[in-house]
């Protein structure tokens, strides 16, 4: 009996060293489909389209839930007929302007990062202050110049926000 638990504790700590041990597993090349699909979306013209149509989808059900919470003010006088076609119409103008407002936003801030990106063969967070600059001036740019630049700033702060929180660069 003893001579049987002795065993076991030697064969346990060897077992434990092994477990502590990584296994090593062999490299694996990509595959010419993860090659191409890779080449795909390096391309900022099909990186800035996808991020635009999400965009839109985003601001289409944001729209959407916005719109709903809307109240006529004349809520007392309309029958409910009338106040489910209101939020109804309401939602459909708040759902476009949203959806356009932002594939506007990811059009522009993707093709501005990647092109940024390109241009300087780094990934970092100085190409996310300049995307979210150019982003906010453009979408400000109708109101002047200095709208323009409140645009650009808030939007990089904003942009730069966004990148330390979610941590994507080191």
């Amino acid at each position: 009996m003893a001579s049987g638990t002795g065993n076991e504790s030697t064969n346990g700590s060897s077992s434990s060293k092994e477990a502590e041990r990584p296994t090593i597993e062999p490299l694996r090349l990509p595959t010419v489909e993860e090659i191409r699909g890779q080449d795909i979306w390096n391309n900022c013209a099909v990186r800035s389209i996808v991020s635009g149509v999400m965009g839109g989808g985003l601001g289409l059900f944001m729209g959407m839930f916005l719109g709903a919470l809307d109240n006529p003010i004349m809520q007392e006088e309309m029958t409910g007929r009338q106040q489910f076609i209101y939020t109804a119409k309401q939602m459909g103008r708040r759902s476009w302007s949203s959806a356009k407002a932002f594939a506007v936003m990811g059009l522009v801030f993707s093709a501005a990062e990647c092109a940024v990106e390109k241009a300087r063969a780094k990934h970092d967070t100085t190409n996310t202050v300049v995307a979210g600059c150019v982003t906010g001036g453009v979408i400000s740019a109708k109101g002047g110049p200095k709208a323009a630049c409140a645009g650009c700033a808030g939007f990089a702060a904003f942009s730069v926000l966004i990148e330390k929180f979610l941590d994507r660069h080191d």
